[in-house]
């Protein structure tokens, strides 16, 4: 019938509902020459960086034809004033610095739109020209508009947003109790903490509250200047964090620390103090070991991911042409395998970025409970057992008392998403303040007020909470 319809009335209708799709395929993606790029010290194939990107205008308001208000008038009675482009702009941006200012002109992200008057038509015609880039001193016309980069608008606001520097942050009182409560030793030469999971070590641009920065500002005690960090923990880990709190102290600590601390000593005591340096760490892993104990030689190298924006370390391969640190662990498995999951000691002999969680993950086969990042696959097919309520041993109920509110304890090994399981425990180092000046050279002999002291400093910090009740559920026979 609608055939019908459209033939008697002589045009088709129904054509004009009619949606037509076209079917253009779209254009193929240009193909971009790749070129080595290299960064971090680590050379990969990629594409050629980007060309600067277009900057973003801001408009200002034409140039008024009456005087700017707030200016003194210097020029003859009726005469106007003659005003720069620079002094429009700091008439504009009051509270910009002038460095900032005149740096944008010289970078030419500074431009003006000049006003024409077209007499052609009957009635005059206001046009605008081109924009142009201008100098510093070029003479505002009225109706004139200038144009600049919104980077000028954002110096002005981003200073509130500034990193606060380590020498200039004041904690407040609670968080000043917070940070001494967490110091476990302090003498004339070192500060040792006991860190919690979560806290930066290391502060950056984003990163302002760091340990270090807070540390700076709030353990300083007597000191003209605060202490500075001498080794670093991840983020996500706890434990022992040694600070110096002179610039010699701080010296011979980080060379302490360092994978080329082969040079001896006139001084035998300092020395042996020296060889008698480690570090414990206590962690929980997924799985067990195959060995109970051992050394893993495991070199590691950094690769970039995500485009060069994030980092991450994996073991060497020997056919591999990309820089590699020697890496040494030792380890020894703690007591059986319990829900899954076994305690391991960790004592590494060099001092390299995610050491432990790189070799539990990928030399031993047994990632960190809590650590995502290098053990995401294993954590994704590990299931959580209930907690024990018989020993597999023996086969008689629990005999350690759960503490209370363990349900609502979040972070062990009864959370759906635990927290890294990697502790810090023990540290042994040398007395430095006992042999602070033999090593400077300054004195042939001990200092006479503190010969009586060890030669060697052993701390032991507790673990967290979140590895305690993991501890307390999973370890109640442990050898």
């Amino acid at each position: 019938m609608l055939k019908q319809m459209s033939n008697n009335n002589g045009c088709s209708w129904l054509s004009s509902i009619v949606r037509h799709y076209s079917r253009i395929r779209p254009p193929k993606p240009v193909s971009v020459e790749k070129v080595i790029r290299v960064s971090n010290n680590i050379a990969r194939l990629d594409v050629p960086k980007e060309g600067p990107k277009p900057r973003q205008l801001l408009s200002l308001p034409p140039f008024p034809c009456h005087p700017l208000p707030g200016k003194n008038s210097t020029s003859a009675p009726g005469k106007r004033d003659h005003v720069t482009a620079v002094n429009w702009i700091k008439y504009y941006f009051k509270g910009t610095s002038g460095s900032v200012i005149e740096s944008h002109f010289r970078e030419g992200l500074v431009q003006m739109e000049d006003l024409i008057v077209d007499d052609s038509f009957k009635q005059k015609k206001e046009l605008m020209k081109p924009m142009r880039k201008i100098r510093p001193n070029e003479v505002m016309k009225p109706g004139a508009r200038v144009h600049v980069s919104v980077s000028m608008a954002e110096t002005k606001i981003s200073k509130r947003f500034d990193p606060i520097p380590s020498g200039t942050l004041c904690p407040n009182a609670d968080e000043i109790k917070y940070l001494q409560r967490l110091v476990i030793y302090k003498d004339s030469a070192i500060i040792m903490l006991n860190k919690p999971p979560k806290l930066p070590v290391k502060g950056n641009l984003p990163v302002h509250n760091s340990m270090d920065a807070l540390a700076a500002a709030a353990l300083s005690y007597d000191y003209d200047d605060g202490p500075k960090l001498v080794h670093r923990l991840d983020r996500e880990s706890s434990g022992i964090l040694l600070l110096g709190r002179t610039k010699d102290s701080v010296s011979h600590l980080q060379w302490l620390f360092s994978n080329i601390n082969n040079t001896k000593s006139s001084c035998k005591a300092w020395n042996d103090a020296c060889e008698s340096t480690y570090q414990r760490y206590w962690a929980l892993v997924i799985g067990t070991p195959k060995e109970k104990e051992g050394i893993i030689h495991a070199p590691l190298s950094k690769v970039l991911l995500n485009d060069g924006k994030t980092e991450r370390v994996i073991l060497a391969h020997e056919s591999s042409i990309e820089p590699h640190q020697e890496a040494v662990t030792e380890y020894r498995v703690l007591g059986p395998k319990i829900n899954g999951c076994s305690w391991v000691e960790l004592r590494p002999l060099t001092y390299r970025k995610h050491q432990l969680r790189v070799h539990c993950a990928e030399a031993l086969g047994t990632p960190i409970v809590g650590d995502y990042k290098y053990g995401w696959f294993v954590h994704s097919r590990w299931k959580q057992m209930p907690r024990v309520d018989i020993e597999p041993t023996t086969g008689k109920p629990y005999k350690l008392r759960r503490p209370e509110g363990l349900d609502v304890q979040k972070g062990s090994v009864l959370s759906k998403v635990p927290l890294l399981h990697l502790h810090c425990r023990e540290l042994a180092l040398p007395n430095i303040a006992k042999f602070l000046n033999v090593l400077e050279k300054s004195s042939q002999q001990l200092d006479p007020s503190l010969s009586l002291q060890p030669d060697v400093l052993r701390f032991v910090a507790t673990m967290p909470n979140h590895m305690r009740i993991s501890w307390n559920l999973m370890s109640s026979y442990l050898v």
